[in-house]
């Protein structure tokens, strides 16, 4: 075998090796300890957003029901400055399950199908960005401010960019099919794909139903709306429009249900964190 040959096919093995190892730390325990950490991470935030949203449905005002405002309540908590730093490194973590999830597929049923790496990809970056806010924050910067102002601030860059309208507007609607799809889902109770059903016990079985149907539909509910939002924003073309997840709550006050179907949501949104710590015991990772 001449030498050029020998170099090819030392390089493919060297390939193949460097793949192996990469997937096998993808697969690692500490890989999966890290992201279970990242969905009780997860789940800390749904549920001080969804208990805020729960005292503005009952007109007790108080902080916004968006991510800065579970962070002021988290600071205010003895050891708060840590535990901002527990949820932030947990999110990191959870961003990084989701890179190999990406790179190497996921463990439930059609995890390998280019969609639904796609899809991964896609929650690295959200779950990236969310972490980064969340670090800089235990960090000392005081940037966790109205989520409605950062979310105008950053659709005002982007609708100044060529073909912003465009950007903004397929933005909000991937938002909005995200949201209906995934309430769809959960009525399904397609979650059920993911989970280790074998694990349950089965009397806790019913109640992971509940969490997940009601949690999932609400969860759902508020993207659909934050879609909405970005919609008009890019048919407006006003950054204005755009809301972040307090106003977007809010919005559900002023429907003809009026603030009961706030209450409504802001439960299953509580419902939805209390799913996602059922997540972090029994998801398949």
């Amino acid at each position: 075998m001449n030498a050029p040959a020998v170099v090819r096919r030392g390089r493919r093995n060297a390939k193949r090796t460097a793949k192996r190892n990469a997937k096998q730390a993808a697969d690692s325990t500490a890989l999966e300890g890290v992201a279970r950490a990242g969905m009780v991470a997860q789940g800390v935030l749904y549920v001080l957003v969804g208990l805020l949203a729960l005292r503005i449905g009952f007109g007790e005002g108080g902080k916004a029901a968006d991510q800065g405002g579970a962070l002021r309540q988290l600071a205010e908590q003895p050891f708060g400055r840590f535990l901002i730093w527990g949820v932030g490194i947990g999110l990191a973590g959870l961003a990084l399950w989701r890179l190999s999830e990406a790179l190497f597929g996921a463990s439930e049923k059609g995890g390998h199908k280019s969609h639904k790496r796609l899809m991964s990809a896609g929650r690295f970056v959200l779950y990236g960005v969310i972490a980064f806010s969340v670090l800089s924050y235990a960090a000392g910067e005081k940037g966790s401010g109205s989520s409605d102002a950062k979310s105008q601030d950053v659709t005002a860059r982007a609708l100044s960019a060529p073909a912003g309208e465009l950007l903004v507007g397929g933005v909000g609607l991937a938002l909005a099919a995200m949201g209906a799809w995934g309430a769809v889902q959960a009525v399904r109770r397609k979650y059920h794909d993911q989970l280790r059903m074998s694990k349950i016990p089965r009397r806790k079985r019913k109640w992971i139903d509940v969490l997940g149907v009601s949690g999932g539909v609400a969860r759902g509910a508020v993207l659909v709306v934050l879609g909405l939002f970005a919609m008009e924003a890019a048919w407006s073309d006003d950054a204005g429009e755009v809301k972040g997840m307090d106003e977007a709550l809010r919005t559900f006050a002023q429907t003809p249900a009026g603030p009961w179907l706030l209450v409504a949501v802001a439960v299953g949104v509580t419902l939805y964190g209390l799913f996602s710590f059922a997540l972090a015991r029994w998801r398949r990772v």
